[in-house]
Parts: structure tokens; C-alpha cells; sequence
């Protein structure tokens, strides 16, 4: 519904000045100034408030006509909380569509999209949701380019990979949250126990799960350091996560870098050990996440806002640690990760068996924070540049402002009450490198080994 289709916002518009919050000559200037989104979400807040209050076209004219707009605010402001526009935009319309697919690869990084479901979070919002568990990501990715899955459970750069036609049609794909951050490690075959350097491993075969994944750029940044080159000195390989452990007891790998809980089941079958965890790499970076195509968003967008509210709820719940346990529970069954409770709850409360005797207490091993910076992005193009995957110039700012939706995840976590950001970028460390996304060309001339870019 446009803003002036509906007679509060119109005269509203207009009793403030010329825009719908007051402080602008016009809507035009309005929307102009409001950040990503915004604009968007202001029309709905204006129109729900009334619209719940007043249901009939006829009722609102009426009141309108008789109090005027100035005076409906007052009255609004007098029945309603403080953050009334905040409450209007979580109660916003009813989804289009209720009954969703969502598919996911049964791993920790996934804990918010499987958990809403046992757990209600998608119930509370009025959908009636579907996790189904898939077996690789190119059928994850497949089966939402073909709207098979309304939305899915991703790999932080699949997005990128998806919009930019990267192993894909291009096809514009968003990111509103991030599920997890860290929660990766590098676990090697026992009988490597004794080869904790990087510089010892050429010859190494080792498994991700996707060419498109934290775990590849990670991987190939951690052995690049070492003097390894991930192109010619070692075999690196993509494993879906379910395969990743017997092909360890088989042999046909040497190690992986993999989403838990797959280094931590290694451990658990005594086929493997953890060399190190992914945080100590880069501390806090992100790993798995909840995707959507920007059809979806703009089809369905209170199906979407339902759908958005639903996961960051689920993700404020799993990151608070004394949840860890009861989530571990709700997860492991076999129609989600088919795990042991003993092999998910080691992830989730970070004290874990190290395969080497040890007992590792790292309570951030792995942590749920769904704010989508726009840096995150911005790094991962570089690293795909990086590695080939990235042919030309690269528009870094505008692929990451177009896909991982910072605004929209701002305004929900400020709802669930957890403290978002204030800014969509920042500068951090990857193993004592700082990256600044304002130069992302100075930072990829800075690698020794890289290929021609």
C-alpha cells in the first residue's frame, strides 16, 4: 500500500510539514535522508497503528475527520507504549503466505532456523514452517533458485555468490541475519597428531563444505599464511558436512575445516582431533546464515518480516549461554542434526573433549549474533577476487548494502532486546591482519600468494 493511499498518512503528511515523521520539507526529503529500508517501514508503521485501532476505512475517516490528525496522534501516543512504531512494525500485517519451506544442513551453525521450529518461535508468529534437512548446499541453493524452499539456511557468502552469478544464475539474494558467529575448526586425522605446522602439511588433502564458504577462504587464509599455497601445495576439496567424518576414517581426507557439530563428532568417534578453532583465526567472524531472494522479500514482505522476527527472536534466545543446554535437547534428534545431545551440547556450552586427552572450556566457541555487517561482505568478495572467483572490477559498497540487510536486522534485534549496532561496518583482524573495508584493493595487494587478479 502506498503512504498516500491511505487518508491518516496523508493528513498526517501534511499536518507535519510535508513528510511522515515531521522533520523533512517533503516525503521525498524523508525518505532521501531515512537509511536502507527505512522509508519502507515508516509506511507500514504509519498505516498499522491506525489500521489496528480502526479496521474500517469508514471508522478511520470518521475519527480523522473529527479529531484531526494532530489530535489522533496524541491519542495514539496516550494507549500505546513509548516505542509504539517499533510494536506497530512487529505486529505488521498478516503473512501472505503461512505454510513455508525452509531448508538447512543439519549443523550447529543452523541452531536458530531449526530451533524456532521445535521451540515455537515460528508458531508464535503465525507460520506454520517446515525444516527440511537437505544434503549438500548447491541442493540448498538449487532448490531456493527454484522456490522450492521459500528461504534457507545458508553459508555467509552464498548470498554473494548467488547475486553476483558466481557457480549460479545471477539472481539478487539477501541476507537479513547471520546465525552464527565462529563455530568452525580445523580437525586433522589422528594420525596426523603430530603435525600441528601448517608448513608440514603440502601434500595434505583436506575437505570444506563449499566452494562459496567461510570454511574454503579460511582454510586457504590460515595455510597462506604458513607459506602454503592452497592451490598447488595441497589438495582442498568440498565435502557436505554429513560426509565429512567418514571420509576422515577413511582416509580419503587428511583434515577439514569444517561447521561443528562435525569436528566435534571426529573427536566423538576417535577419527580425529581439533588443531583449532576457526576464532582463533578470526575471533567473532561470521559463518552460517538465513537467506532469502529479494523476489521473496518483496512478494511476501509481511510473510518475510514474520519469517525475519521469528529467527532473530530464536538467535537473542540461543545466544544467551544458560539456553545452550535446553536447545541442545530440542536440536539433536534425527530429523535435525542426528547427533548425540553429549556431541551438541560440547559446541554449544564450549566445554569440549580436544581429542588429544584435553578438556577445553571456550565459551564462545561458538555464539549467535544475527547483525549482518556490511564489512563481513565486503571481506568475503575480497577473498573470493582472492582466489579467482572473481573475474573484474567489484563494486564492494553496493553488493554489500544490496545483500546483507543491516537495517532490517538493526530494527528487529532492538526489538528482542538486544543492542545493535550503530554503524554497518567496521575494521577487524584476521590473524593479526586488520582489514579496513573502506581499502579493499590495498588489502588484497598486500597477500604474497594470491592468483592473478
Amino acid at each position: 500500500m502506498a503512504l498516500f493511499d491511505d487518508p491518516f498518512n496523508a493528513r498526517l503528511t501534511l499536518k507535519r510539514g510535508g513528510c511522515s515523521c515531521g522533520a523533512h520539507g517533503s516525503q521525498a526529503e524523508h525518505e532521501a535522508a531515512a537509511p536502507s529500508g527505512d522509508a519502507q517501514m515508516n509506511r507500514v508503521v504509519e498505516s498499522a497503528v491506525m489500521r489496528a485501532l480502526f479496521p474500517q476505512d469508514a471508522q478511520r475517516r470518521a475519527f480523522l475527520k473529527s479529531v484531526g490528525a494532530a489530535t489522533a496522534i496524541a491519542a495514539v501516543n496516550q494507549f500505546l507504549p513509548t516505542g509504539f512504531a517499533a510494536e506497530a512494525l512487529a505486529q505488521a500485517g498478516a503473512p501472505e503466505k503461512k505454510a513455508l519451506k525452509i531448508g538447512f544442513i543439519p549443523i550447529t551453525c543452523a541452531t536458530p532456523i531449526i530451533m524456532a521450529s521445535p521451540m515455537g518461535f515460528y508458531a508464535k508468529q503465525g507460520l506454520d514452517v517446515e525444516v527440511v534437512k537437505t544434503a549438500g548446499w548447491a541442493v540448498i541453493r538449487d532448490k531456493t533458485l527454484n522456490k522450492e524452499y521459500d528461504a534457507a539456511h545458508m553459508l555467509a557468502p552464498m548470498p554473494i555468490a548467488i547475486s553476483l552469478g558466481l557457480g549460479s544464475t545471477p539472481t539478487p539474494y539477501t541476507m537479513p541475519a547471520v546465525e552464527n558467529v565462529n563455530g568452525q575448526a580445523i580437525t586433522l586425522a589422528m594420525k596426523h597428531k603430530d603435525r600441528r605446522d601448517p608448513k608440514d602439511w603440502k601434500g595434505f588433502k583436506l575437505a570444506v563444505p563449499f566452494d562459496y564458504s567461510m570454511h574454503n577462504y579460511l582454510l586457504r587464509y590460515y595455510l597462506a599464511e604458513a607459506g602454503i599455497d592452497p592451490d598447488t601445495d595441497v589438495q582442498i576439496r568440498a565435502v557436505p558436512p554429513p560426509d565429512m567424518v567418514a571420509n576422515l576414517r577413511a582416509e580419503n581426507i587428511d583434515g577439514f575445516l569444517a561447521p561443528d557439530p562435525v569436528n566435534q563428532r571426529a573427536v566423538y568417534d576417535g577419527v580425529g582431533f581439533i588443531h583449532l578453532l576457526s576464532k582463533d583465526i578470526w575471533d567473532r567472524h561470521p559463518c552460517c546464515a538465513f537467506a532469502a531472494s529479494q523476489d521473496f522479500v518483496t512478494q511476501t514482505p509481511n510473510t518475510y518480516a514474520a519469517l525475519l522476527r521469528a529467527i532473530i527472536e530464536a538467535t537473542a534466545y540461543a545466544s544467551k549461554v544458560e539456553n545452550r543446554r535446553e536447545i541442545a535437547a530440542a536440536i539433536a534428534p534425527a530429523n535435525y542434526l542426528n547427533q548425540p545431545v553429549t556431541v551438541v551440547e560440547q559446541v554449544l556450552t564450549g566445554t569440549y573433549a580436544d581429542g588429544l586427552g584435553g578438556v577445553k572450556k571456550v565459551a564462545d566457541r561458538v555464539d549467535f549474533d544475527p547483525f549482518p555487517w556490511q564489512s563481513f561482505a565486503v571481506w568475503i568478495m575480497t577473498q573470493m577476487k582472492r582466489w579467482g572467483q572473481i573475474k573484474g572490477d567489484v563494486d564492494y559498497e553496493g553488493v554489500a548494502k544490496r545483500v546483507f540487510l543491516a537495517t532490517d536486522a538493526a530494527r528487529l534485534m532492538q526489538q528482542n532486546g538486544m543492542t545493535p549496532p550503530t554503524a554497518t561496518t567496521k575494521s577487524f583482524s584476521v590473524m593479526g591482519k586488520v582489514f579496513d573495508p573502506a581499502k579493499p584493493k590495498e588489502y588484497l595487494d598486500s597477500f604474497a600468494i594470491k592468483r592473478a587478479i
